[in-house]
């Protein structure tokens, strides 16, 4: 049900979505240290809303839905965001185009995918992309501003922030590799012929 606790975690990833944009468009220190601790606080939920689904055994397809599409509207927004109050340098931007890129692509596999009944397991390599990404954006919410304002100025803030989603994008495609390979290998199995006598789901390995 929707007001599962696990569902409701994943919608407050949503939810933070418009604060998150206000307080990066105000450019100020605090709302940046602020913007920081929102985002870390619904990176957060995204661990605990799998694992509190598990071992309460409210797992559900709309769980499995809303997941990976609040994901993906978080980031595409921090992202954006950043791009487009240039809090991130020109060589930045090529890790950030690659996420963006890598998010979209495995978007468009799983939407396959679950129409054949077929889906597409999270790697380990995968959930470490993810911590760093996430620690990356969270760094650069804070930017040098919030070092400042905490009188740690002689932390590189930014500079971390950039090297981290540099490293994101390095697993990124690694990752986007493999998901690509697994879609285009379930792609172009033997179909097993419906009913009526249409091919609609890869034969199951022997």
């Amino acid at each position: 049900m929707l007001t599962d606790l696990p569902n409701l975690l994943t919608l407050s990833r949503i939810a933070a979505i418009p604060l998150l944009v206000g307080l990066v468009a105000a450019r100020y220190p605090v709302t940046d240290f602020v913007a920081c601790v929102v985002f870390s606080a619904a990176a957060i939920t995204d661990y605990f809303d799998g694992k509190l689904a598990r071992s309460r055994r409210q797992q559900s397809d709309l769980g499995r839905m809303l997941d990976p599409i609040a994901d993906k509207l978080l980031v595409g927004a921090v992202l954006m965001m950043l791009v487009g109050t240039e809090r991130l340098s020109r060589l930045a931007l090529y890790p950030a185009v690659v996420i963006m890129l890598r998010e979209i692509l495995v978007s468009g596999l799983r939407e396959y995918l679950a129409g054949i009944r077929i889906g597409l397991p999270v790697t380990s390599l995968a959930k470490w992309k993810t911590g760093f990404q996430m620690g990356a954006l969270g760094t650069l919410l804070a930017g040098d501003g919030s070092a400042h304002l905490l009188h740690l100025d002689y932390l590189p803030v930014s500079w971390i922030g950039e090297a981290m989603l540099w490293i994101a994008a390095v697993l990124t495609l690694v990752t986007g590799w493999d998901y690509l390979v697994a879609g285009l290998r379930h792609a172009s199995a033997p179909k097993v012929p419906g009913p009526q006598g249409r091919g609609s789901m890869p034969r199951p390995p022997g």
